[in-house]
């Protein structure tokens, strides 16, 4: 098995890629299509039924991790002949700081959490194993952005997305991690930054981070990668929104679900 891996991920075929990307566009509509009737079983939607209960900050770390150690398999034993080219090593660094932050520093500032079942865990980690593969090795080998992909608008406001995605998922964390106090059990209503115009403000953080590295790529794999995000994670900030809705008479009324002012 480890040996298929292995020759799967020096696979740089073309078509490869292609088809990843739209095996990724056809299951992010049957996820989204899911959501709109079960929960994903992980954080407070956490039940039984779905396999082996997994420490929540291992289950984190082991299932996200691979999207580091991948992309750094590429780069060091394979022959990368795109990494020279700036916008190709600027998208490649982005996804690997993005990685970076989720995978060695978010698991272990989580406090307290409840397990992770064993499906919803297996599901990310093979994700997380692929998705490594498909973005960065597209971008190593495939994506071709001539000369003047630095000079044009589009690179531009797709890193300033990303970036502003970025930071708001890790401010958006800090503030719920910060909600209790010690011994303190139960949900309390997020305050400040952008959870004062939605629910899932980490959530929306997120999709902002991927569309806007499909923007500043404009390639497939990141398109679809971007696509799946939006799928997966906007209806559990949906999900979110009524939760807080159903236990709190206060939850500000004005606050929308996921996209400012919108939905």
């Amino acid at each position: 098995m480890i040996t298929a891996g292995l020759r799967l991920i020096t696979t740089m075929d073309k078509t490869v890629f292609e088809w990843t990307s739209y095996i990724y566009i056809f299951w992010a509509v049957f996820v989204l299509i899911t959501l709109q009737f079960v929960s994903a079983p992980y954080g407070r939607y956490t039940r039984d039924g779905w396999g082996l209960q997994i420490n929540g900050k291992l289950a984190w770390f082991l299932q996200e991790i691979p999207s580091i150690f991948v992309p750094a398999y590429l780069l060091i034993f394979t022959v990368s002949p795109k990494i020279s080219y700036t916008p190709n090593w600027i998208m490649v660094s982005c996804f690997l700081i993005h990685y970076f932050q989720r995978s060695l520093i978010f698991p272990f500032l989580i406090r307290g959490g409840k397990p992770t079942p064993f499906v919803p865990f297996i599901l990310a980690l093979v994700f997380c194993m692929v998705n490594g593969y498909i973005q960065v090795g597209y971008l190593l080998y495939h994506a071709d952005f001539g000369d003047k992909w630095t000079s044009k608008p589009q690179f531009y406001v797709g890193l300033l997305m990303f970036f502003a995605g970025m930071i708001t998922n890790i401010h958006s964390d800090h503030i719920l991690r910060n909600l209790r106090k010690p011994g303190d059990k139960g949900y309390k209503i997020p305050q400040g930054g952008m959870f004062n115009y939605v629910s899932g403000a980490n959530f929306f953080g997120e999709i902002c981070e991927w569309c806007g590295f499909a923007v500043a790529c404009g390639t497939l794999p990141a398109y679809s990668f971007a696509i799946f995000t939006i799928c997966n994670i906007g209806p559990r900030a949906c999900q979110h929104h009524r939760y807080y809705l159903e236990k709190f008479e206060d939850y500000p009324k004005e606050r929308k679900a996921v996209i400012p002012f919108v939905i």
